[in-house]
This record gives structure tokens, C-alpha cells and sequence, in this order.
């Protein structure tokens, strides 16, 4: 394996002669170690959440096995630019160690987004908003057809378009759906009704965790659900709901308006029925306090 020598060297030292004179030579180059402190983020990047926790188990592995696959860079000026392996560099930092290993190629700038993007979606390492940029991107910046990136990424052309649809959103709703609070297709419901009514559908889809046919139900009938009215109607049924709740243990989910809906009241084993049976028919029977009022 070669090793990486004086920094006052320049960019030969780093790199065998060959590699940087001959486009054709380079794949033989094979794996060098390269100082971290070289090495520049890759501005094609699409995945721009790395949680802590994901990078400490990586420096952990790092730091008892080493680096077991090397980062792909490409050579700029006295520097180098990372095109893939961003996760390790950010690991390798973090174990505190001075070099990586590192695969050297002369690559475009074309080349360089497209290896991103594609390896970063082959690999699924991307939330729904950065898989949806990604999606934008290759079709912005590469002139790539829907059914083109599909064909490289392995998903259908809806698929694509669906993604690409959702960057239609506002930030904040957006950020519900990188974090996964809400999913692509909650969004696609929220894509369906109008400004006013979008961003409150959505902070009480993320806030009371609805399922994406309840959302369906709110977007259809925005009277009933109190969406148009400020949630006057809904106040009172939010207090109903949560009482069952208390009530049952369970989450119980209320539908529709003051004068028309159900009660949805889930279990997940025959023992749960019956409990939940049992407390029915024992607040039929007549058990006082207005709550017992909300369970009938």
C-alpha cells in the first residue's frame, strides 16, 4: 500500500504520476492512504442528515477493525474531493485518525454528481425530501427522463414522480417528512388541499400521529374534522377521544363531526378484547362520572 508523504511535496506525493497523467491508467492506481485533513466534502452530496448515533457506532467499528472500504476521491489542486464514503470520513475524524483509505480517480464534475446521487439512492441511505432533491437534481443538472432515473436507481417512473411531487410542500412540512414523522404519502394528500388548510392538517397529522386514510378523511371532509372552522367542532371531539383513551388503554380513534362518525377502537390480541369487553359492558351497566358517558 503506498504511503502518503510530505504535505510540502504537493499533490505528486500523494498521488503516483500515473493517476494524474492518464484518464486510462487510473483504475490500476489502486487503494492509498490518504490524511483526512485532505480530503474536502463532496458538494453533489444529497444526504445532509448524519445522526450522531449512526457515525458513533461507525467510529466504534473504525477504531476496532479499521476502515474496511476504501473512500472514492478525486484529485483538485493540492486537495482532494471526496465522491463517495462521507459517513467514514466523518467516523475516521472522530476515532482521530490521521489518514483513510482512499481510491484516487480523475472524474468530472458530471461523473462526480452522478456517482453520488445514484450510489447514495442504490444503497437507500437517503430520507424521502434528500431522495426527492436527488431525484430533481439528476434531472436538472444530467437532463435525465424520469424513466431514465428509474431505470438507474431501480424504481418505477410514479415512483419518481410522486418524490419529485412532495418538493411542492413548505420547509416545515417537509422536515416532518425527513424526519419520517409524516410519510411520502401523507404528503401526497397534503399536495391534494390548498394552502389554508395544508400546514393544520399536517402539524395535527404529526402531533396525533394519524394513520394516512385518517388524513385522507380530514383532507375530504375539512368540515367535519373542524379544519375550516378554526377546530371548534374538533375540540370537543379531541376531549371524547381522549377520555376513551384514558378510559380503555388503548388508542381509541374518534371520526368525523358532532353529528356523524365512529369510535375506532383497536386490540391486538384476544386477551386485549376481552379486556376491553369486559370494561364496556361494565360502564353500560351504569357506571357514573361523564367520562363513563364518553365510553357508551
Amino acid at each position: 500500500m503506498a504511503k502518503a508523504r510530505g504535505l510540502g511535496r504537493g499533490l505528486s506525493s500523494l498521488i503516483p504520476e500515473k493517476v494524474v497523467e492518464s484518464e486510462v491508467s487510473e483504475e490500476k492506481a489502486g487503494v492509498q492512504e490518504i490524511l483526512v485533513d485532505l480530503i474536502d466534502p463532496n458538494p453533489f452530496q444529497p444526504r445532509q442528515r448524519f445522526t450522531e448515533e449512526d457515525i458513533e457506532e461507525l467510529k466504534q467499528s473504525i477504531q476496532l477493525l479499521g476502515v474496511l472500504q476504501p473512500v472514492l476521491v478525486r484529485p483538485l489542486g493540492n486537495r482532494f474531493q471526496l465522491v463517495s464514503g462521507e459517513r467514514r470520513v466523518r467516523a475516521a475524524k472522530k476515532a482521530a485518525l490521521s489518514t483513510i483509505p482512499a481510491l484516487v480517480r480523475i472524474i468530472t464534475d458530471t461523473e462526480s454528481m452522478e456517482m453520488a446521487l445514484v450510489e447514495n439512492l442504490q444503497r437507500r441511505d437517503l430520507n424521502p425530501v434528500e431522495e426527492a432533491y436527488a431525484y430533481k437534481k439528476l434531472a436538472e443538472e444530467l437532463g435525465w427522463t424520469q424513466e431514465e432515473i428509474g431505470s438507474r436507481v431501480g424504481k418505477s417512473r410514479s415512483h419518481i414522480a410522486n418524490y419529485v411531487r412532495i418538493l411542492g410542500l413548505d420547509q416545515e412540512i417537509l422536515g416532518w417528512v425527513a424526519s419520517n414523522a409524516l410519510s411520502v404519502a401523507h404528503a401526497k394528500i397534503l399536495l391534494t388541499v390548498d394552502q389554508e388548510l395544508r400546514r393544520g392538517l399536517a402539524r395535527r397529522a404529526v402531533e396525533e400521529e394519524w394513520t394516512v386514510k385518517r388524513l385522507l378523511f380530514a383532507a375530504e371532509h375539512p368540515l367535519a374534522s373542524g379544519a375550516k372552522n378554526g377546530g371548534a367542532v374538533d375540540v370537543h371531539l379531541r376531549a371524547v377521544e381522549s377520555s376513551l383513551r384514558r378510559n380503555l388503554g388503548t388508542r381509541v380513534v374518534v371520526r368525523g363531526g358532532p353529528s356523524e362518525g365512529k369510535i375506532e377502537i383497536p386490540y391486538h390480541s384476544v386477551e386485549e378484547l376481552e379486556r376491553l369487553l369486559d370494561i364496556l359492558q361494565h360502564d353500560s351497566e351504569g357506571v357514573s362520572g361523564a367520562d363513563a358517558g364518553f365510553v357508551v
